[in-house]
């Protein structure tokens, strides 16, 4: 079918509007593409660091060795039981880490937030192009039925002359 021949199909003008938009920037073909400043390169390194199970029992093999040194420890207790010292350094590391893995995890949801916006650009000009074809199918469909009907009825005229063109008597019956 050309373009002549859609104006028929039915859709309307604002799907017709935003199917002709989709076409133009084809969004199947064009991914978006972000480039990750160094900043959220390193908070994602961060955060893949202190999210891993290497990461926890390192600091947990820190932490125990921490406290076994200064609760054993006869010379030189740099950190009596309470562990203050301790207690600050893991606060520190708290205070730092808890926002970058924030950072990471906001660029990661922008990153699926764009991704998401794409893929239904693309569901949605799949749906109208779906939709468009089944019009177009209907319309042949349509075309042919009408096609079979025009040679039924040539076929119909020459086999059968005297069915077609005599047209029933009024007050006739079946019985005479």
């Amino acid at each position: 079918m050309t373009n002549g021949q859609t104006e028929g199909i039915h859709l309307s003008p604002e799907d017709r509007k935003h199917l002709h938009e989709l076409r133009a920037q084809k969004p199947a073909r064009h991914a978006p593409l972000h480039a990750p400043e160094r900043g959220a390169i390193v908070a994602d390194m961060v955060a893949k660091t202190v999210g891993s199970w290497r990461f926890i029992i390192f600091q947990s093999v820190l932490l125990g060795i921490w406290i076994v040194l200064n609760l054993v420890g006869f010379l030189y207790r740099w950190d009596p039981y309470p562990f203050i010292l301790l207690n600050l350094l893991l606060s520190t590391q708290a205070a730092y880490a808890a926002p970058i893995i924030m950072m990471s995890q906001n660029r990661q949801a922008e990153v699926d937030r764009r991704n998401a916006e794409h893929d239904y650009r693309v569901n949605v000009k799949a749906e109208l192009e779906i939709e468009l074809l089944h019009n177009k199918i209907d319309a042949l469909r349509e075309q042919e039925i009408l096609q079979l009907i025009t040679i039924i009825q040539r076929l119909s005229t020459h086999l059968a002359p005297d069915l077609v063109h005599t047209p029933p008597q009024a007050g006739r019956t079946g019985a005479s």
